[in-house]
């Protein structure tokens, strides 16, 4: 037994970590994935304790396994701090988390703006609406130009929405009919491209009644079986005719 009372079993040729640490975790990585420095450095001390006195491992392969691991801590270290400032990078865009739960095992997706990022013990969190969700757990940044776009659109859905039918449409109609069209041109080619076709459709035939009832108004029809006054009624029909009084 080694002089510090610890034991560490080995099975085939295995060091066995059984402490509290190892166990939680080995149990929280993910399958596949690598060790980081701590773990490294435990094999490595392992290695050493355990090793063969009869044939010991060489100074030149213990240098190369602290050159491995320096190497390891180096590598860990700077995808921290590039995850920091990636986290940094997302405050104030919209983004969508894949988040599962490890009770249930259900994956849902939470969205919304990043308000700040937090560092704890050693992984990056984006706070959104207050709830603090692992970067890792990130599956897609939404663009700020795609985020008008749609709101442009739904804004769009929701006047044509309020518009009565083409076949109920009047003149009175016609200032909100115009005030929709207008939101239409004032929007570039990518905005217009998120508008519902059923939307659009209706808009056009909107502005189609209303020039119809324009003309109307302008133009009367003739009301059927009405006649045209006659030009000559009131003309003294006896002009011309002489007189026949003597």
């Amino acid at each position: 037994m080694p002089a510090n009372g610890i034991v560490t079993p080995v099975e085939d040729g295995k060091v066995v970590d059984t402490s509290a640490s190892g166990n939680s975790q080995s149990s929280t990585k993910k399958s596949g994935s690598t060790l980081d420095k701590e773990a490294f450095l435990q094999l490595l001390v392992a290695q050493m304790k355990y090793q063969d006195p009869l044939e010991p491992t060489s100074n030149t392969e213990y240098i190369s396994q602290l050159a491995t691991f320096s190497s390891l801590e180096e590598m860990q270290n700077l995808n921290a701090t590039m995850t920091n400032m990636q986290g940094t990078n997302l405050v104030g865009k919209q983004v969508v988390m894949s988040v599962t739960s490890d009770t249930t095992g259900i994956t849902t997706k939470v969205s919304g703006f990043v308000e700040y990022v937090q560092r704890e013990n050693g992984k990056t969190y984006l706070v959104i609406n207050g709830n603090p969700y692992n970067i890792d757990d990130l599956e897609s940044v939404v663009d700020e130009a795609y985020i008008d776009a749609v709101s442009l659109a739904e804004t769009f859905k929701q006047m044509v929405a309020q518009l009565p039918s083409v076949r109920d449409v009047t003149l009175a109609d016609k200032e909100k009919v115009e005030a929709a069209k207008k939101a239409v041109n004032a929007m570039n080619g990518y905005q217009q491209g998120f508008l519902d076709a059923e939307s659009l459709t209706k808009l056009r035939d909107l502005l189609n009644r209303i020039a119809e009832l324009e003309k109307n108004v302008e133009k009367p029809e003739e009301t059927p079986g009405e006649e045209k006054p006659d030009e000559s009624q009131g003309e003294d029909k006896t002009e011309g005719t002489g007189s026949t009084d003597k």
